[in-house]
C-alpha cells in the first residue's frame, strides 16, 4: 500500500448520533491528473476493510486499458472514517483524554461517512464528478451520496450492493460482532484487543463472501487425507484468513464499520427507498454476481429497476460476493464501455 495523503480539518465534525468529533483526518489516494476542463474525476468508494489505495485492493482495475485508467481519468478514493488506514477512527487519539478512543469512539452512520467524502471533495475543489463507483459497502456510500447530491454525478456504478442493509446482511454483521465481543479482551485499551475474536469474525464473514461454490471449488482436500486430519484445506484457509486480517486491522474499527453498515437506508426520512432512488439523475449501471449470497441477483435487479436511468448486468462467477474482486476481466469488459461512452 502506497502512503496516502491526509486531509486535516480542525473544525468540529457533527455526527448523526449527536456526538461530535473535535477534528477530522481523512486519508486519500489519487491517480492520474485532473484535466483542464475538470470533467474526468472518478470517485471510488471502498468496501469494509479496504483502504484508499484502490490499486492495492482491487487488482487490474487501476491500469492502462482498464476502466479506472489513470492515463485519462483522475481517480480519487478516501479511506472511510472509522477505519484504521489514516482516517479518524477508534485508534485515533481523543483530544479530551490524550489516549486513543478504542471502544469509546462515537457511533457512525453511513450518512456520516458520506458527509466526510463531501467535505474532502469540497476541500479538494472537486465539484462535478464524472463517475461515482461503489462495490459492496462502497456501494452503500455511493447510493447515499448519489441520493443526497444527485446533481454532482454524471455516472453511477453500483456493484454487488443495495439501497438498504437487509436483515440477512445485518444478521451476518451481528454474528461477527458476537464473535468479537465473546473475546474477553474486547474493551481493553490496546490496539490488539480481541484479536482472537476478530479472527473468528473474519472467518465468519468469509463464508458469506465466497459461499459454497467458492469454497467447494478451491478448498478441496487431497484424496489421501486422513479422516482425523486437522489440516484440511478449508480449516487452514479459515485460520489463515483470520490471522491475515489481524495483522492489518483492529477489532474496534471492524465493529465501528459493521455498525455503520447496519445503518444504511437510503430511504430513511425520504419517504422510503423507492422515492429516494428516484432522486438519482446519473446514468447508472448496476452489476450483480450470479453466486452472491449477500446481495443476490434478484435484489440487484430490483435495485436497478428502482433507479430511473439504470441498466443491469450480471457477472457469471462461482466466487460469490468476492467475484467483484476476482472477475476483473469481466468487470473491465462491462465497465470500459459504460464509463467511456
Amino acid at each position: 500500500m502506497a502512503a496516502p495523503e491526509i486531509f486535516h480539518s480542525d473544525r468540529p465534525f457533527a455526527l448523526e448520533s449527536g456526538a461530535t468529533l473535535p477534528a477530522l483526518d481523512i486519508a486519500y489516494h489519487t491517480y492520474g491528473r485532473l484535466n483542464a476542463a475538470g470533467d474526468n474525476v472518478v470517485w471510488v468508494c471502498h468496501a469494509l476493510t479496504a483502504n484508499s489505495d484502490v490499486a492495492d485492493w482491487w487488482p487490474h482495475t487501476v491500469e492502462s486499458g482498464c476502466f479506472l485508467d489513470p492515463a485519462d481519468k483522475f481517480i480519487i478514493c478516501a479511506n472511510i472514517i472509522g477505519s484504521c488506514y489514516g482516517s479518524t477512527g477508534p485508534l485515533s487519539v481523543n483530544p479530551a483524554t490524550g489516549e486513543p478512543y478504542y471502544d469509546s469512539f462515537p457511533r457512525l452512520t453511513m450518512r456520516d461517512i458520506v458527509a466526510a467524502h463531501r467535505l474532502l471533495a469540497d476541500a479538494l475543489g472537486i465539484g462535478r464528478i464524472a463517475a461515482l463507483v461503489g462495490s459492496s459497502v462502497g456501494g452503500f456510500q455511493a447510493i447515499e451520496w448519489a441520493v443526497s447530491e444527485p446533481d454532482r454525478f454524471d455516472k453511477l456504478i453500483l456493484i454487488a450492493t443495495d439501497a438498504k442493509a437487509s436483515p440477512w446482511a445485518i444478521a451476518i454483521d451481528e454474528t461477527q460482532r458476537m464473535a468479537i465481543r465473546a473475546d474477553h479482551s474486547y474493551g481493553e485499551h490496546r490496539p490488539d484487543a480481541a484479536r482472537d475474536g476478530l479472527a473468528a469474525a473474519r472467518a465468519i464473514g468469509l463464508l458469506s463472501y465466497r459461499g459454497p461454490w467458492g469454497y467447494n471449488a478451491t478448498q478441496q482436500d487431497r484424496s489421501d487425507i486422513a479422516p482425523l486430519a486437522d489440516d484440511r484445506r478449508a480449516v487452514t484457509y479459515q485460520r489463515y484468513q483470520g490471522e491475515k486480517l489481524c495483522r492489518r486491522f483492529n477489532a474496534y474499527s471492524y465493529v465501528a464499520i459493521l455498525d455503520a453498515f447496519d445503518t444504511h437506508d437510503a430511504g430513511y426520512r425520504r419517504g422510503g427507498v423507492g422515492p429516494a432512488l428516484q432522486r438519482i439523475t446519473a446514468d447508472t449501471i448496476v452489476i450483480g454476481i450470479s453466486s452472491d449470497i449477500i446481495f443476490t441477483p434478484r435484489e440487484m435487479r430490483d435495485l436497478a429497476a428502482m433507479i430511473p436511468l439504470a441498466d443491469y448486468h450480471e457477472i457469471d462467477s462461482g466466487f460469490g460476493h468476492d467475484g467483484f474482486l476476482v472477475e476483473h476481466d469481466k468487470l473491465n469488459s462491462i465497465l470500459n464501455h459504460f464509463i467511456n461512452r
